[in-house]
């Protein structure tokens, strides 16, 4: 089976929940490395003939337009990552509906393509966010990649389902792909991307692919554009969460590249039109909800 590849594209400073990161009206005057390590990415996504998923935060196309352009007429998915790289459980729905159905039309009127998927910042979406599914239904995305089927930093769900499957609610349906786990000693964890992916070495993160792929499921890696950037500026921060945000950063190339070595990648989209149907006859499939999440429009 095909594996996903994705980049959330944000720059150094879109850090989650730290006192110390900037605030948006800073973000303009500060010194930006995202376009010099996405292109680099780029570049070696065309030696490799290698398409991904590009879940761009809107402010980011916005102000960086062609870099969503040239990604998508290199046949890169362009979705979204939101607009404000704000953790959706601080938004009040009316809120995380205005931010998502701006980074939609931002990015459709830079590429002059539909955005049907969405990615929440820091994979967000808990069981405080009743309401989740429902908006992006309302916003008309038809898939999201934002369920972390393990405990997290920013809230995870230990009980969802890791296969892809519908999140069916009162306006309509939408696909679902958790982020890929594995069972290690009796706890789930994700190898394929973030700090896990810098932390552990290739050789386990490859074996645990392969295993999630011989399970009938499809193995998705996410990277974002400062992890190949070692050099990167730092911010102030404690030992803990700096060595969640900055271990092992000269690795990621080197990973990186292997990935696109080892593995036959597509795009989301492509994946949905290949091999949806794998899934879409599974009971799951037909409309079980995520446990304790209900679909809850129009709450604020």
């Amino acid at each position: 089976m095909t594996a996903i590849l994705s980049v959330d594209v944000e720059d150094w400073f879109h850090l989650l929940d730290l006192p110390t990161a900037p605030r948006m009206p800073e973000w303009d005057s500060l010194p930006s490395r995202v376009e010099m390590n996405f292109r680099k990415m780029l570049d070696l996504f065309g030696r490799n003939d290698v398409r991904c998923t590009c879940f761009f935060l809107g402010w980011v196309a916005e102000k960086y337009p062609h870099l969503a352009r040239e990604a998508s007429a290199l046949g890169h998915e362009v979705a979204s990552h939101g607009y404000s790289h704000t953790l959706v459980y601080h938004m009040s729905p009316s809120e995380f509906l205005r931010d998502i159905r701006r980074a939609k039309e931002t990015l459709e009127d830079v590429t002059g393509r539909p955005v049907t998927g969405y990615r929440a910042p820091g994979f967000s979406v808990t069981e405080r966010t009743p309401w989740f599914f429902e908006k992006l239904v309302e916003a008309g995305y038809r898939y999201d990649a934002s369920v972390f089927p393990a405990r997290r930093r920013h809230g995870g769900m230990p009980d969802a389902p890791g296969i892809p499957c519908v999140v069916r609610g009162p306006s309509g349906s939408i696909i679902e792909f958790p982020m890929s786990v594995v069972d290690i000693l009796s706890t789930r964890l994700c190898l394929f991307g973030g700090g896990y992916l810098r932390l552990f070495p290739w050789r386990l993160t490859k074996f645990m692919a392969s295993r999630v792929i011989r399970q009938g499921r499809p193995v998705i890696f996410y990277v974002h554009p400062r992890e190949i950037d070692p050099d990167q500026p730092r911010l102030p921060m404690s030992f803990v969460r700096s060595f969640r945000s900055y271990v092992n950063l000269k690795t990621t190339q080197a990973k990186l590249e292997r990935i696109v070595a080892d593995f036959r990648l597509t795009t989301f989209q492509q994946f949905i039109k290949e091999h949806w149907n794998q899934f879409a006859g599974t009971p799951i499939a037909q409309g079980t909800q995520y446990p304790r999440i209900q679909s809850a429009a129009g709450a604020d």
